[in-house]
């Protein structure tokens, strides 16, 4: 009877432990069992769903857009490295041509396309041409400085060529999202009010399609803004050295008369 109380009472414990050790993983896994599961959705709205809704007014701005943003960043890169290298031929100019014992030898230091040769070339030529019956009237300080003045010109307005579509991108490209989004909603509300349905899904969804116009429109504004006051900023440096340049050899041509000689 022992014998027999005993086993039992193993048997007992043993179904004990055995039922305690099975439980363990299936309350372990309960919690996530309990959880909700989440299956992705797809958003039906976007910009895909609005270029393939969209009729000819939506697609139409949507290419403006695009036009503007590419010309943007098309005109940013090239005036920055243009004016990087007329600043580079101002260094250049700055260390070489003052430095050569005559006008055409410091000419020839300076490279064929930098603006600075171009204007130490019309000044030159203006100097040694002041003969004529029609020249001879003006005196060589205001004809030399005639001629620089329009080779100035010419170095400034090629310098500024496309900051004008920076500036009309910036002011114009947030109404014409605005007019996108406009365009969309009117549309949007029209359907909903065809359809006689309002419910959140039918209004929420064609009205953020539609904003997504304004978001585009300032994305492409913001950047060609800043890229024109920092272009403007750099403008007015690259010409200070210029016109520094232009007074500086004015003054060394009239010194040196007509033979161009410095000092």
């Amino acid at each position: 009877m022992r014998l027999t109380h005993t086993l039992r009472q193993t048997l007992v414990a043993f179904l004990t432990l055995f039922a305690f050790a099975t439980a363990i993983p299936a309350f372990a896994q309960a919690p996530d069992a309990a959880k909700p599961t989440t299956e992705a959705v797809e958003n039906p709205y976007g910009i895909e769903a609005l270029w393939a809704q969209g009729d000819f007014v939506s697609k139409g701005t949507l290419l403006i857009l695009a036009i503007m943003s590419m010309g943007s960043w098309y005109i940013g890169i090239v005036k920055t490295l243009e004016q990087t290298r007329l600043l580079k031929e101002g260094k250049e100019a700055r260390q070489q041509f003052w430095q050569a014992a005559t006008m055409e030898e410091g000419v020839r230091q300076l490279g064929e396309d930098s603006a600075f040769r171009y204007l130490a070339d019309e000044g030159i030529k203006s100097a040694t041409h002041h003969e004529g019956s029609m020249t001879e009237a003006i005196d060589l300080s205001t004809w030399i400085g005639m001629s620089m003045q329009r080779a100035y010109d010419e170095i400034s307005d090629r310098l500024q060529g496309g900051l004008a579509f920076l500036a009309t991108v910036g002011s114009t490209a947030p109404f014409v999202g605005l007019f996108g989004t406009v365009w969309g909603i009117y549309h949007a509300l029209t359907a909903i009010g065809i359809s006689g349905q309002a419910s959140i899904d039918k209004v929420a969804g064609p009205v953020g399609e539609a904003l997504i116009m304004t978001a585009i429109g300032l994305a492409v504004a913001v950047p060609a803004v800043l890229a024109y006051n920092w272009l403007v900023r750099r403008n007015k440096t690259a010409l200070a050295q210029v016109r520094h340049f232009s007074s500086e050899l004015h003054m060394v041509l009239l010194a040196g008369g007509k033979k161009g000689i410095r000092g």
